[in-house]
């Protein structure tokens, strides 16, 4: 009896786990509500990818410190894959900060984001003057960039 459902096509799909589980992580949202959703997981994806950078780590290494892997941590940055309540305060653990962290500017949504290299360069700069140690530099940096934004203002 057990041999003869293990050979009938229609019990194998009966029993089996539906298809639309492992299609949900990059289906596009229907309706309004669910595109917010959408907008909510790209947001919290960006802010783990900055943080991430900010402090010099790698994909690689933030899925190391998870227990993911590489393409894991990749969906959750991109908003493709939603991130659990459970893995986003693990997330936070791992780099520094709370999980409130990442909802930071949510109201903020319906602006135009910065253009991805821009931010990436924000992110490259924040992080390179962090590591600056002398003051003197810094405030001669600061100085700098102040000039050249009055310049081309």
């Amino acid at each position: 009896m057990g041999a003869r459902a293990d050979a009938d096509p229609a019990a194998k799909k009966a029993i089996a786990r539906p298809e639309t589980d492992a299609a949900d992580d990059d289906a596009q949202p229907q309706g309004p509500r669910a595109a917010r959703m959408l907008q909510i997981e790209r947001h919290v994806g960006t802010l783990v990818r900055m943080r991430r950078i900010m402090l010099g780590l790698s994909q690689s290494q933030l899925a190391a410190m998870l227990g993911v892997t590489l393409q894991q941590v990749n969906k959750y940055e991109r908003g493709h894959s939603r991130i659990s309540s459970g893995r986003l305060f693990q997330i936070g653990e791992a780099l520094g900060v709370s999980v409130d962290f990442f909802y930071q500017g949510l109201g903020d949504l319906r602006e135009t984001p910065a253009a991805p290299s821009r931010d990436r360069i924000c992110l490259e700069v924040m992080r390179s003057f962090g590591m600056i140690k002398n003051e003197r530099h810094q405030e001669a940096l600061n100085q700098l960039v102040r000039a050249l934004a009055d310049r081309e203002g």
